[in-house]
């Protein structure tokens, strides 16, 4: 009776009563096409490595048959999202937060070391990356924060709580991970930004950068961040040893040409260290060239653009500011990702995303697209005009 009643008020206010539709199919077809084509890449990329590492007892399907196994977990948590609406991760919301902190302040005492950073929790291939999971948990409870103390935000001292509740997961990131630190801050003040009356905090913000920045790479505990800056710059003043990678990828990505050398025809995925992991956009512009890399920065354009506009029509501001911090990730990490391997940022480690090998990534991200779509399934309702 309920529900006819809102229905009846819906057509007599000339609106149409409020119903889901499909979701957004261009979402995910662009997804599944990327997660499929980072599969064969990765064999791509990997068979050669494992077939000369004793690692791996000479079994060229090792990183296949693993990334298979996250397409599919991953495809689960991506299709179950989906149905379910939107709203209802706003119980979890604080929860999850809370948990994501809570696993991040484990890591200095209880993370697997991998080259010479703790960013994993777990035991063997039950391991998991904190950092991913705090990704999504952020987007989820900093946007219901924002929106519950949206009159709070109107002056300085609401706006800094707001803010401590990105910059607390943002700074224990920091600790081990500070692309993935910088990157999750990206995403919080984008959703800040959209919520908050004040612009002016922000160009506050921006001003303060600088010295801060500048801090950050002169404090000799970050020294190394100063030596990352200078390598950027000239990566051959250090051939073999910090600008090696980078100096490998450039050369991999000029090879390629227009149309490439041709699917696992690459010869710089044998000096490339882990060619499949965040350096594999260079072994897609040698074997696929230029037009094979233009097609994937067009496929994650479009899956910008879709993402957006889900969010510019989503029925309320809850859905919408999530749906702009998912895009967000994707946005910036592919940003990030193809910037250090073309040599435009300096090197920091971002995977791209639905491609680079990766089970904790690619899980996550894929369930983030099914939240996605299930917030394109709650369009804003549209005014009858007949």
């Amino acid at each position: 009776m309920k529900r006819t009643k809102q229905g009846n008020a819906a057509r007599r206010s000339g609106r149409k009563p409020k119903k889901t539709e499909p979701f957004d199919f261009a979402v995910l077809f662009i997804v599944l096409t990327l997660v499929l084509f980072g599969v064969v890449m990765i064999f791509s990329s990997s068979y050669y490595y494992t077939m000369t590492n004793a690692n791996f007892n000479n079994d060229m399907f090792y990183f296949l048959k693993r990334q298979a196994a996250w397409v599919v977990i991953g495809s689960a948590g991506m299709f179950m999202a989906m149905r379910i609406p939107y709203q209802f991760w706003k119980r979890l919301a604080f929860p999850a937060y809370l948990l994501s902190n809570f696993f991040l302040l484990l890591l200095p005492f209880f993370g697997t070391e991998a080259y010479g950073q703790k960013r994993w929790l777990g035991i063997g291939p039950l391991s998991f990356q904190p950092s991913e999971f705090t990704k999504i948990a952020v987007i989820l409870y900093l946007s219901y924060y924002v929106l519950e103390h949206r009159s709070e935000l109107a002056n300085l001292k609401g706006f800094l709580k707001a803010l401590g509740i990105l910059l607390i997961p943002v700074g224990l990131i920091a600790v081990s991970n500070f692309s993935t630190a910088l990157l999750l801050g990206l995403v919080g003040m984008v959703i800040l930004f959209i919520a908050s009356p004040r612009i002016w905090y922000f160009v506050v913000g921006a001003a303060l950068l600088v010295p801060l920045g500048a801090l950050a790479v002169l404090i000799p505990q970050f020294r190394y961040r100063l030596d990352r800056i200078l390598i950027w710059l000239d990566p051959w003043s250090d051939t073999l040893g910090d600008g090696y990678q980078i100096i490998q990828s450039l050369y991999a990505v000029a090879s390629g040409g227009l149309f490439g050398l041709g699917l696992g025809q690459s010869r710089q995925k044998t000096f490339i260290p882990e060619p499949y992991n965040d350096f594999i956009f260079s072994i897609i512009c040698e074997e696929l060239g230029l037009i094979g890399a233009g097609l994937v920065v067009a496929l994650l354009a479009v899956l910008v653009w879709r993402g957006l506009r889900i969010a510019m029509r989503a029925r309320d501001s809850y859905g919408m500011l999530v749906a702009t911090g998912i895009t967000s990730v994707i946005g910036f990490q592919s940003l990030i990702n193809i910037g250090v391997v073309t040599n435009t940022i300096p090197n920091t480690g971002q995977p791209l995303p639905f491609i680079s090998y990766g089970g904790t990534s690619l899980i996550f991200t894929m369930g983030m697209m099914g939240i996605l779509m299930n917030i394109s399934r709650f369009p804003k309702e549209q005014r009858n005009t007949e």
